[in-house]
């Protein structure tokens, strides 16, 4: 018995069944060794303009084998110890809480000794964040017992909505629905210069620094006359699933489901074809984006209805890009971020169909700085950041533009009579015109 199962017998108190935690391990590792190597929608592929923009980026690419390994062993010693089934409701939602409260607390700390290392003030650095450093170390230790327990729950709460919602054979879901919590890449985006349109992604370490970014996106830049950006991602669809560290439980909810359902589509027509079009890769990503928040909705108002709600669950908030959340910010300012950056998108997008590139980067350019000057950090605005954010379409306005893949989806699911129909549907299709007769 490991020390996280000390803790939580000692706390908590459990007694599982061993035939059906055994059935249960067998039953994973099997998905597990189907499945480790499917790469599905957020996660890069492979095409002749990425072994292009990989001559620059081979010495700090992610390790995604050795990831999924990592992960994979995990969920199994998360079935050895019986999670989440070995407590009761009110328990599973405790360890949550628990779980997210560490966090926070940790990243609070991690923050604050930054803080420290950063004022030129502070002479002796290493004794004033010496006390802080000590209580990282026990939130870290509190925080690696409880995260296999709090993954558990979540993701058997999340599959259990999936469930209710239809999307699940005997209670099932296929896949086995499995994610762990994870320092996600950064992802290189690459668009060409002439018009919007992803050419390449290639997920890099979460390590590298803004110095070694910005040097990999000129250097492919000026290489190959393409227009680049390296991007923060919530969540990786390979499987198990990777999702982002943060304290947003509604979010860690909508990400749990949103990178199942790619799994879900990578084994039906639309996942497959993902990297065909632009337009596939639209629908993908907005049939997930769509299924993710229902099914993450779901799971909060059963689970934790004391929060479905409210905004923020807990204090601190992380979120991977101003764009997929700019609703939260846009209440406190009169300037709308999603009808701003859809102007810039329509504008952009008719000079480049002009032919008038270095105008329509010019142009972009001056918007970032206004998003700037209304509190929005945007590093770069260029082709590479509507390529990849344009492709969330699940909601009006936005990065997408004048793009009529969203709508057209959207507009799918509102005729649809459930999002088990919803899905199903936009899974076997493999091309945009079949999206446009079925909303006909």
């Amino acid at each position: 018995m490991n020390t996280g199962q000390a803790f939580m017998s000692h706390v908590y108190g459990y007694n599982p069944n061993m035939l059906y935690r055994m059935l249960w391990i067998l039953d994973k590792v099997f998905s597990i060794l189907i499945l480790a190597v499917i790469v599905t929608a957020d996660a890069p592929r492979l095409t002749g303009r990425t072994d292009q923009v990989r001559s620059y980026t081979r010495a700090v690419e992610f390790d995604y084998p050795t990831w999924v390994w990592d992960a994979a062993w995990t969920k199994i010693d998360q079935a050895v110890i019986g999670a989440p089934h070995i407590f009761e409701r009110g328990a599973n939602k405790q360890i949550v809480f628990e779980y997210l409260r560490a966090t926070e607390a940790l990243i609070q700390t991690e923050y604050r000794i930054e803080q420290i290392y950063a004022d030129p003030n502070v002479a002796d650095k290493e004794s004033a964040a010496e006390f802080l450093r000590a209580g990282r170390d026990k939130l870290i230790e509190r925080q690696n017992t409880l995260a296999p327990f709090a993954e558990s729950i979540l993701q058997a709460q999340v599959g259990e909505a999936f469930a209710e919602l239809g999307l699940a054979n005997g209670g099932q879901t296929i896949p086995p629905l499995l994610y762990r919590t994870s320092s996600t890449p950064l992802a290189l985006i690459v668009s060409q210069r002439d018009q919007i349109a992803q050419v390449a992604n290639v997920s890099l370490l979460p390590s590298i620094t803004l110095d070694e970014q910005i040097k990999i996106e000129d250097d492919v830049a000026q290489s190959l006359n393409v227009s680049t950006l390296i991007v923060s991602v919530g969540g990786i669809g390979v499987y198990p699933t990777m999702v982002m560290e943060t304290t947003d439980l509604r979010w860690i909810l909508n990400t749990i489901a949103h990178e199942w359902i790619h799994n879900y589509l990578n084994l039906r027509p639309l996942g497959i074809n993902y990297t065909s079009t632009p337009e596939l890769r639209t629908m993908n990503e907005t049939t997930a984006s769509i299924g993710g928040d229902e099914v993450g909705g779901y799971a909060l108002e059963k689970y934790y209805p004391e929060l479905s709600a409210s905004t923020s669950n807990f204090g601190l908030i992380l979120f991977p890009d101003p764009s997929r959340h700019s609703d939260r910010l846009a209440q406190a300012a009169p300037f709308d971020f999603r009808a701003e950056m859809h102007a810039t998108r329509v504008k952009a997008d008719e000079l480049l169909a002009q032919g008038k590139i270095e105008e329509a980067e010019s142009y972009m350019e001056q918007r970032r700085q206004i998003f700037w000057q209304n509190g929005y950090l945007l590093r770069k605005l260029n082709q590479a950041y509507f390529a990849f954010h344009g492709a969330y379409a699940d909601t009006p306005g936005g990065a997408a533009g004048e793009d009529p893949v969203g709508p057209a989806v959207r507009a799918l699911r509102a005729q649809s009579a459930s999002l088990e129909d919803f899905i199903n549907a936009m899974a076997w299709m493999t091309s945009f015109e079949e999206l446009q007769k079925a909303i006909r």
